[in-house]
């Protein structure tokens, strides 16, 4: 009756163990946080795959492959322009390690530029007050 269960339990490895088996396959691991940024980020700003291939000049299957596909392979041209749709920088969308409240802030920052003079001025005010 007493199993040994110690055969069922997960072995854990070390990053650099785990790295050097997974060899060249860190990049596919980049690769698919690629696609489930843009896949959070579209059901986080209530698009769906035919809208944000709408707003990309894309077809949907092209963004489902994006989204599912290991590696996909999109052109800078069309990373910036999902970027762009989703309110991101490419950078972010790229990098697995980047920030989003950066990019939060460039989509913010580019709102900004738009507003009318009299309410950057608000904006500005109510800011200084968080400095005190």
């Amino acid at each position: 009756m007493g199993r040994d269960v110690s055969l069922f339990k997960p072995r854990v490895l070390s990053y650099s163990e785990h790295e050097m088996r997974r060899g060249p396959a860190r990049v596919v691991r980049d690769v698919a946080t690629f696609g489930e940024k843009i896949r959070e980020l579209r059901k986080k700003a209530g698009l769906t795959l035919d809208q944000l291939a709408e707003r990309t000049g894309s077809s949907k299957s092209y963004v489902w492959e994006l989204e599912n596909k290991n590696p996909p392979r999109p052109s800078a041209e069309k990373i910036d322009r999902i970027a762009k749709a989703l309110g991101v920088t490419a950078d972010y969308l790229m990098d697995s390690e980047a920030d989003l409240a950066t990019a939060e802030d460039e989509a913010f920052f580019r709102k900004y530029k738009g507003l009318d003079p009299s309410v950057k001025e608000q904006i500005r005010r109510i800011t200084e007050t968080f400095k005190r």
